[in-house]
């Protein structure tokens, strides 16, 4: 099978995977884990974040759309980073600084410095994803990265599930500084573990050494990376199946069906938590086809795509006042299937560029979402208060993202497919001359 093919690998042969790998491996998940739950730890603490710091819901807003700036800005930096230092010392910064981040809002005694040490965490936060990929590239088989990487989505997703369970009800029992200065000493626990067991790659596959040529070095890097066909699809598949779930969980979702469909915030708590659920299941199930079948990449993300689209359409245009339940938590259930399909796109990239470059590729590709998801943040917010809240007209911006998206999909996936059987054939041949 294709897939199981690596790229032109300059050593000698797949990483072995085992017991070892996985918890060298889980080491990294780990901090990703925590990541998550320091990331969205605000969206159960808005009502309480706008009392404690005197703000109204556009400010408040800021929050959320500084954290995705942020991230999105650092993921070519993040990329390069770890092709040239490598997976621990990344970690370790990103570990440092969303420590510190979560720290200093438990801590903050303005809005100013509130929103700063978020923009801190979501730097650290940066850091974390692209450098598990890689991890997981270094020491696992390359058959087994649609995977890994569905994997280590579906954890950052049970973080998700640890803010809505835990730290809300925290919030409410121990108060803010309580809970948060708490729940930072969790990025203390994994920064020690990663400082102690965490290592980039297993003996014997060290990869080449990196040139460090400064500015050459970077510009090099990124334009090898980009001229990959599978680099830029990947991020467009990334772009255009992502952000509907992010901004329905991150912001909107709660407005609209409080606001619009009239529900209760417990119904509408337990709708979001759907989604949340729903990604982790359809993780695993989407790893597992991509793992076997890799001509499914494609029919997965356009169907996603449709089906998102489609649903989204039946619900916001639902004739009357409100859709019915059953139409909502359908709609829920397929938006958990976003953040699995947006794992599609660095199968794109990955086999499309050489180890050296596993970093920069990656932050291209997960650059596409948070892009996506920033702009629909705005727009949908923009077009509120033009429209004095027309949820209609609003969340119909996402129609306009997505089909910008699947266009880029289908122009560039001929050429990306051809590209990587070239790859997939010299690998072949360069493993027939490495010894064993």
């Amino acid at each position: 099978m294709s897939s199981a093919a690596a790229p032109t690998l300059p050593l000698p042969g797949d990483p072995p995977g085992g017991r070892r790998a996985v918890r060298v491996w889980g080491i990294g998940v780990a901090v990703y884990f925590v990541a998550i739950i320091f990331r969205t730890s605000l969206g159960v603490a808005g009502l309480d974040a706008a009392d404690r710091f005197d703000v109204n819901a556009s400010a408040l807003s800021t929050f959320s759309i500084l954290q995705l700036l942020v991230y999105a800005g650092m993921q070519i930096p993040v990329g390069l980073m770890v092709d040239r230092l490598g997976t621990k010392r990344v970690l370790t910064l990103g570990a440092v600084l969303f420590t510190l981040g979560q720290l200093g809002f438990a801590l903050s005694p303005s809005y100013g410095t509130a929103l700063a040490s978020r923009a801190l965490l979501g730097c650290g936060d940066a850091m974390t994803f692209i450098s598990v990929l890689r991890l997981g590239t270094r020491w696992f088989p390359a058959r087994r990265g649609p995977l890994i990487g569905q994997v280590a989505a579906l954890f950052g997703m049970a973080g998700n599930l640890v803010s809505t369970l835990v730290i809300a009800r925290a919030l409410h029992g121990f108060g803010w500084t309580t809970t948060f200065v708490g729940s930072s000493l969790a990025g203390v626990v994994v920064l020690v573990l990663l400082l102690l067991f965490l290592k980039d790659h297993p003996e014997g596959y060290e990869p080449p050494p990196v040139q460090h040529a400064g500015g050459a070095y970077v510009r090099k890097q990124i334009a090898a990376s980009w001229r990959e066909p599978g680099t830029r699809l990947g991020m467009w598949v990334h772009f255009t199946t992502q952000f509907p779930a992010m901004v329905f969980l991150l912001l909107w979702g709660m407005p609209f069906l409080v606001e619009d469909q009239g529900l209760g915030r417990g119904t509408a708590g337990e709708l979001l938590t759907l989604v949340v659920l729903s990604n982790m299941t359809l993780g695993l199930v989407y790893g597992q086809v991509i793992a076997r079948h890799h001509a499914a990449r494609i029919p997965l993300a356009l169907g996603t795509v449709g089906t998102t689209a489609a649903l989204w359409a039946a619900t916001i245009f639902h004739p009357g006042d409100h859709a019915p339940m059953w139409l909502l938590v359908v709609l829920c259930v397929v938006l958990g299937a976003c953040g699995p399909a947006s794992m599609i796109g660095f199968d794109f990239s990955r086999p499309a560029n050489p180890p050296e470059r596993q970093g920069t590729a990656s932050g291209i590709v997960n650059m596409g979402g948070f892009i996506a998801s920033m702009t629909t943040l705005l727009a949908v917010g923009v077009l509120l208060d033009a429209t004095g809240d027309n949820y209609r007209v609003a969340f119909s911006s996402v129609f306009v993202l997505e089909v910008l998206g699947v266009t880029q999909i289908l122009r560039l996936r001929a050429r990306a497919a051809r590209r990587e059987r070239d790859h997939h054939v010299i690998s072949r041949v360069e493993a027939v001359h490495v010894p064993a």
